[in-house]
């Protein structure tokens, strides 16, 4: 073989890598690697969202659908003899006892033409058959949310079981004049769709609203 033909062989032939060492990764393999993984990924997220794996939406309650509701004047009773066909209205589940892993309170205070309105004990709760997740224990105001899931609830669904309506305009049967605030602060819209949080002071008045609007409320130590 002429030196030529064998230094053209040399240049052609890559020489095997040394004992004990692994060859270069390939970049165009790790590239394509890594978009399959990020195809994979979006696959995943996509599943997820598609099977209802997103966070829960908050429950908007639609009086206008609801029937038996109080339409008299105040005081209003705790709407236990409603509370079991208001369930599936209300998107509230009747359980054995109070669930805890999810547990805030707020405080409610109601008005109709500046006087005060009492908000009942035991709304939310069956004659100790069985208690929502929303509920009062006793007349002062403090609304309980004990619940085994951290989900968003509304101050509609707390209205809907105790049988009163709450919308933009209107409380029980008093429309056209109705204003509301949250820690001392005014609000608008509509007061059914307030999420609600711990410790909110919250004021629903219809008509001429009070001289003085509470904008907190001493709680209970461990509440």
């Amino acid at each position: 073989m002429s030196k030529g033909k064998r230094l053209r062989n040399q240049r052609t032939t890559a020489p095997p890598p040394p004992v004990g060492k692994k060859r270069p990764a390939d970049r165009r393999l790790w590239r394509g690697g890594a978009a399959v993984a990020v195809l994979v990924a979006v696959g995943i997220a996509v599943a997820v969202i598609s099977s209802g794996g997103g966070a829960a939406k908050p429950v908007h309650v639609n009086f206008d659908a609801m029937s038996g509701l109080q339409n008299g004047a105040p005081p209003w009773n705790n709407g236990v003899g409603e509370l079991q066909q208001r369930l599936g209205d209300v998107h509230l589940d009747p359980l054995a006892q109070e669930a805890l892993a999810f547990h805030i309170h707020q405080h409610l205070d109601v008005f109709v033409n500046g006087k005060h309105v009492t908000v009942p004990a035991l709304i939310g709760i069956d004659d100790n058959t069985f208690i929502t997740e929303m509920h009062t224990h006793d007349p002062s105001g403090v609304l309980h949310v004990e619940s085994a899931k951290n989900r968003p609830y509304t101050l509609g669904q707390f209205f809907g079981e105790w049988s009163v309506r709450l919308t933009a305009n209107c409380l029980g049967r008093y429309c056209g004049d109705l204003h509301w605030w949250v820690d001392g602060k005014r609000q608008t819209g509509n007061p059914a769709d307030l999420i609600v949080k711990s410790h909110q002071e919250i004021v629903i008045a219809a008509g001429k609203p009070p001289a003085h609007i509470p904008a907190r409320y001493a709680f209970p130590a461990g509440e």
